[in-house]
Order: structure tokens, then sequence, then C-alpha cells
């Protein structure tokens, strides 16, 4: 009876409404130069470049077919208990690499996913939703742009943290800057300005 009772007084109470945490500043103000230079330095480590060339040669002459169908298969592979693609993905040397750069990040990135240069994930630090970017935003402004090519996508909130995010986007290049592929880096935007202020 008591616990029947503690039940409905808790039933009874009036939820207490979250705030939901503030957009900390414009994406474009926040991730500054010595930003998007402190990820080019740890982008520099080797194994994103013999990665991504890597892939490049493997999979220089895939159809755009070919392409719609692998992306269709990493999309079965998210609800499968077989998932070849998806382990293959995020097994590779480059997949640890960006893991540990996000786990040293403490929680400022928040995901971080390197594409070869048809749009084809090479490596990631988590699961995407899918595994061809080709067709969205950061990729189509940042690779075909040149070797310095920056797209800062807008910021949206997550739930689950609290938090407001933004894409940072930027082509890949090799030594001679010919862009090879592109990178995206999801920024924890409220770490970010919690760091800025310090």
């Amino acid at each position: 009876m008591i616990v029947t009772g503690m039940l409905a007084a808790l039933a009874a109470a009036p939820h207490a409404v979250m705030a939901k945490a503030e957009l900390p500043g414009d994406p474009n103000t926040l991730i500054t130069d010595a930003v998007i230079r402190d990820v080019r330095e740890w982008l520099a480590n080797p194994v994103v470049e013999l990665s991504i060339n890597s892939q490049n040669r493997l999979r220089k002459n895939m159809t755009q077919v070919e392409i719609d169908a692998a992306d269709q298969q990493w999309l079965a592979e998210r609800e499968a208990e077989d998932q070849p693609l998806v382990a293959a993905i995020l097994t590779n040397p480059l997949s640890s690499y960006l893991t540990q750069i996000q786990a040293r990040s403490g929680g400022l990135f928040a995901e971080i996913f390197v594409m070869d240069a048809l749009g084809l994930n090479v490596g990631q630090s988590s699961i995407t939703s899918d595994f061809w970017q080709g067709d969205e935003g950061k990729f189509q402004n940042t690779y075909p742009n040149g070797p310095d090519a920056v797209f800062i996508d807008e910021a949206e909130y997550n739930e689950d943290s609290d938090t407001w995010r933004s894409q940072l986007n930027m082509t890949m290049s090799n030594a001679q800057r010919q862009p090879i592929g592109a990178v995206t880096i999801e920024v924890n935007l409220n770490e970010l300005a919690r760091r800025s202020s310090q």
C-alpha cells in the first residue's frame, strides 16, 4: 500500500520541464580558424591519407548504380545481425584512429567521418545513418570546391545530449594539394563555447 501511494503521489506531481540548452552562438563564429587548424593537425596523420587513397583506388570505377546499392546495403545492415560492410569500415585503422580522436576530445567532437572522392565513407568514429554522402552538402560544398574548401553547417539541437551541434566539413587533400576526399566533424557547440570562454 505504501508503494502504491508513493507511485500515485509521483504520478500526480507536476512534471518538471527541462530547459532546452541555449544556442551558444553562430557556428561560423564559434568554429574559428584556430579550431580548424587544430583539426587539420590531427587529420595530417598518415593513416588518413593512406586510407583515402587506398579506397579511391579500390572504388574509382564504381557506377552510380553500384554506389546506390552499397548505400542500400549499409542501411539494411544497420538493422541486421550480419554486417560485413559496416564491420569492414568500423574496424579499419582509420576508424580506430578517429574513434580515439573523438574519445580524447572530451565531448568536443560528437562524430567524425572521412569520405573518399565519391563521397563514400572511408572511416568513422561511430556508425553513420548512410554510407554515401556524395548527395549531401557536407560533400558537395567541399570536395568539388578545391583543397581549401570549408563548409560549416547550420546548428542543430541534439535532444539526447541537450546540446547544440554543427558539422565542420572540409576537403581532404594530398601533399600535392589535390583533393582526394572530405571529412565531417560534428562539433559540440556548447562545449566549444565553454572552452572558448575560459
